[in-house]
């Protein structure tokens, strides 16, 4: 794609798998563009190195390399959005827990800015295993904390409240950092880092008694939510 023909605002449609950048710089990834994602260019001119860019799906922004440019053709149909009932959610959560399951039986590590797998953050699974059945989530588990409906806090935190499929918050009081899927008997999947987790997707428990990664997520504990809606784009 050459520059004379980028338009601001213009859906384009990604032609392979895209890292998205946290600065011009791009040293930095922010998250990551499956094959077939629309994303938007903010602005028509470009610097030397990066232009920037709002994934579609999620109204997730970033930077994009001029070189991979020529990996986006413009879009010839709206991005379609679907909306779902709680009670259909419900139904297809059995196939979000199998995602990722099947996701940590393959050989991963844990990768900043991962949602395209094998290897993905933590709120990025959330976001892929949920996508995998065509329900849409937030990117960032902050974001995904303040879409989900609210089952409990730590400060009421009972386990009878939750549900397989409910989502998991840690973090810090003022802030989520970390998310798992929970899948029930007190156990919840999630992708974790090196220092303080297992560097990839693995089953931990939400309890005091597990061992240290578990007690340590543990202490992190915000909250529980559940997801009842898919995500749908605000227009920009």
């Amino acid at each position: 794609m050459f520059q004379e023909e980028l338009q601001a605002k213009v859906d384009y449609i990604t032609e392979a798998d895209l890292n998205i950048y946290d600065s011009p710089e791009c040293q930095g990834l922010s998250t990551q563009a499956q094959k077939g994602r629309y994303l938007q260019l903010m602005v028509e001119t470009l610097n030397q190195t990066s232009v920037q860019v709002c994934l579609s799906e999620d109204n997730y922004p970033g930077w994009l390399l001029i070189s991979d440019l020529n990996l986006l053709s413009p879009a010839t149909e709206p991005l379609q959005t679907k909306s779902f009932s709680a009670a259909e959610i419900q139904k297809l959560l059995p196939s979000v827990i199998a995602f990722t399951q099947k996701a940590m039986q393959q050989p991963n590590y844990y990768l900043w800015g991962g949602t395209v797998g094998p290897n993905y953050d933590c709120s990025g699974l959330m976001q892929k295993a949920f996508g995998s059945v065509g329900i849409r989530l937030p990117r960032d588990a902050y974001q995904q904390e303040a879409f989900v409906q609210q089952v409990c806090t730590v400060e009421n935190f009972d386990q009878k409240f939750l549900q397989p499929g409910d989502l998991i918050f840690f973090g810090t009081p003022q802030k989520a950092t970390h998310v798992g899927l929970y899948l029930g008997d007190g156990c919840y999947i999630h992708s974790s880092g090196k220092d303080k987790g297992r560097n990839g997707i693995g089953i931990d428990r939400l309890s005091e008694q597990g061992d240290e990664v578990s007690r340590s997520y543990y202490k992190q504990l915000r909250g529980v939510g559940r997801v009842v809606s898919s995500y749908i784009p605000q227009k920009g």
